[in-house]
């Protein structure tokens, strides 16, 4: 059986050690698709406390956003303090369960470009401060982030590890209205090429089972993001979470999720397409609580390797 080539796999290879993501949620950071810039409330699928940070720290800023047009940042310095607050505990804590030697500061919660340039300068050099860490992965939206943050992490990336990570989701514009994503798929292609032209690494993020996307919708959606040139991707099936527009669709009937049998059809045929040099980041999500409404199979993520692992066995491959 082969190995997929995961990003694990990848880090490994290039800094010959265990490299961990240190998920990072800094307060004041929101998404122009719930502050009213684009649109209101948020894709169909967010629920937007879910972004809420366990931290102490990130209440106090309750009701402070950014974005990219803000003049002043009067919370930076408590911003600061929230990241090395949170990356201390964190990679301390990968270091003693998982044996962590190099860490990748991943800027993870809400839109991460989505604020002046000088703040995202300052949390940037500050996360590449830390002892032992190469680099960043930021999180983030293809129209929320400008030509002089590009440029900027370009310099970065001269000598760290930089990635951008974009939710691609679909490459149809009728189910990214259907979702309120507030952007169209040609803005996520135009942002990644020139992501690309800039020497980053990018990330792409799918999701299959979207509303009235068939099989064959799905697998074009991976197809053209390859295409596109990603270099790692994370694959998500969508799931039903309370709170948010698209559990009132599903209460209703009106949304029905994706079953996991059609969810390891495509997830197979995707990484059959996909370029061997494409690393995988993610196969699969859920969530183990009372908020998941469906589909129940997103629960248990023991049992979803497990059965992806199944539905790979008969292509020679295992995750």
């Amino acid at each position: 059986m082969e190995q997929i080539y995961t990003y694990g796999s990848y880090l490994t290879n290039k800094f010959g050690c265990k490299v961990y993501k240190v998920g990072i949620n800094i307060s004041g950071f929101t998404c122009p698709n719930i502050d009213g810039t684009v649109a209101k409330g948020g894709c169909t699928f967010c629920e937007n406390d879910s972004f809420s940070a366990s931290n102490g720290e990130v209440q106090e800023l309750k009701g402070f956003h950014l974005n990219m047009n803000s003049l002043e940042n009067p919370f930076l310095d408590r911003q600061l303090q929230q990241l090395e607050f949170q990356f201390n505990a964190l990679s301390k804590r990968q270091t003693n369960e998982y044996g962590a030697e190099k860490f990748l500061v991943y800027f993870q919660s809400f839109t991460n470009t989505y604020a002046p340039l000088e703040t995202l300068k300052a949390l940037y050099t500050k996360a590449l401060s830390f002892k032992n860490v190469v680099g960043l992965s930021i999180g983030t939206r293809s129209d929320s982030i400008t030509e002089e943050a590009l440029e900027y992490l370009s310099e970065l990336s001269k000598d760290k590890e930089i990635w951008i990570e974009f939710g691609i989701q679909s490459v149809y514009d009728e189910t990214l209205e259907r979702i309120n994503r507030g952007h169209d798929s040609a803005n996520v292609k135009k942002w990644i090429l020139k992501s690309k032209a800039k020497g980053l690494n990018v990330c792409g993020h799918l999701i299959f089972g979207l509303p009235d996307e068939t099989k064959e919708m799905m697998l074009e959606t991976s197809k053209q993001a390859y295409e596109w040139g990603i270099d790692s991707v994370k694959y998500h099936p969508l799931y039903v979470v309370k709170r948010t527009a698209l559990a009132n669709d599903f209460i209703k009937g009106i949304f029905t999720p994706i079953s996991e049998e059609d969810y390891l059809d495509v997830l197979v045929q995707s990484i059959q397409m996909k370029p061997k040099d494409v690393s995988v980041q993610r196969v699969t999500a859920g969530i183990n609580d009372s908020s998941l409404l469906g589909p129940q199979w997103c629960k248990d993520k023991n049992i979803q390797i497990k059965n992806i692992n199944k539905a790979f066995k008969p292509i020679g491959l295992k995750y």
